[in-house]
């Protein structure tokens, strides 16, 4: 965690309430302990689904933070993305590569057997998203709930997600429309301290990105020979390597590091950095010397919380699911 110049001890309960006095005020409809009454094991009983899956496959804690952030940025965060079908937002092109539906399937399945009809698939990938941040020694924050599931799902949607391409300009446009700012984008992309992309969404920048044929510019020479090894130009463009280099599984800062030397894997993490808009904000979080700090654990959990109440569907909009994979 970054200091701020005060201790860690005094700080942790101070961000704690912080983060749930935020989601309390910003919760349009939703609200910290909405299953309090109607199913109190609700959020025990996710969370002790997420850590069971991930003690078998770590994989699945990036998993399912990616999956929810592609939930919430098609048709606000209504768990359309868990919907299956032909023509469905699992069959779109960015979320062929999603995995943690068996997790949420799990966790539904357990919550009809104790509370029928009461929680809500939207919720439940909410909650175990940020399971998945603490089980990788990121900080807990409360989770608004009370989000109804929608019932449409539509593969085009999913095409105006973030690309790995993307400019600055792009990208800020793309979180503006969801009324999420530019420190949000720097803070939830900076979740990919626990990612891992394929080869073939990166390779691009090591052989064949200049005009001449080289690499990309903004990487550091050396991390450009690590990754050629690991992704070579007609190697098996699927392999997954991490977007985290050196810290892959822990929940920290070491990304932002990453990016101020050149060790961005993607191209649009990288922008983060040679663009001058966002560099201030991952200056802040590695809180160099000359810039106001900001502290990564803290600002994640209050974006997060922004990002999932994106035009959420409460009261007598849409449904609980029986199922998380087909509507009622």
């Amino acid at each position: 965690m970054t200091k701020v110049g005060f201790g860690t001890a005094m700080l942790v309960p101070v961000m704690f309430m912080i983060v749930l006095l935020f989601t309390v005020v910003n919760g349009q409809g939703t609200r910290v302990g909405f299953y309090s009454r109607s199913c109190p094991q609700a959020e025990s009983i996710v969370a002790s689904t997420v850590r069971s899956h991930f003690q078998s496959d770590p994989k699945i804690a990036p998993g399912l933070l990616r999956m929810h952030f592609h939930d919430c940025f098609v048709r606000g965060c209504d768990a359309s993305v868990l919907l299956a079908g032909a023509n469905s937002e699992r069959t779109a092109l960015p979320n062929l590569s999603l995995n943690g539906f068996e997790v949420i399937d799990d966790a539904k399945s357990q919550l009809e057997a104790a509370c029928p009809g009461v929680v809500s698939c939207a919720d439940i990938l909410a909650l175990a998203a940020r399971d998945s941040v603490v089980l990788t020694s990121g900080m807990r924050w409360g989770v608004p709930t009370g989000r109804r599931d929608g019932t449409i799902s539509v593969a085009s949607e999913a095409n105006n997600l973030p690309g790995f391409t993307d400019s600055i300009e792009v990208q800020k446009q793309k979180f503006s429309d969801k009324g999420l700012n530019t420190q949000d984008l720097v803070t939830l992309v900076g979740g990919h301290t626990i990612g891992t992309t394929q080869c073939q969404f990166f390779r691009y920048r090591l052989f064949n990105f200049t005009a001449a044929g080289g690499p990309d510019p903004t990487m550091d020479p050396a991390f450009v020979t690590q990754m050629q090894a690991l992704c070579p130009q007609n190697g098996d463009g699927t392999r997954r390597v991490g977007l985290d280099t050196g810290s892959v599984g822990r929940f920290d800062t070491t990304f932002f590091s990453n990016l101020r030397n050149g060790r961005g894997v993607l191209e649009s993490d990288q922008k983060l950095w040679t663009d001058a808009s966002t560099r201030t904000f991952v200056q802040r979080f590695l809180g160099l010397r000359g810039v106001l700090g900001l502290t990564f654990n803290l600002e994640f959990g209050r974006s997060m919380v922004k990002m999932s109440n994106i035009e959420v569907k409460t009261g007598n909009q849409g449904e609980i699911r029986k199922v998380c994979s087909a509507v009622n």
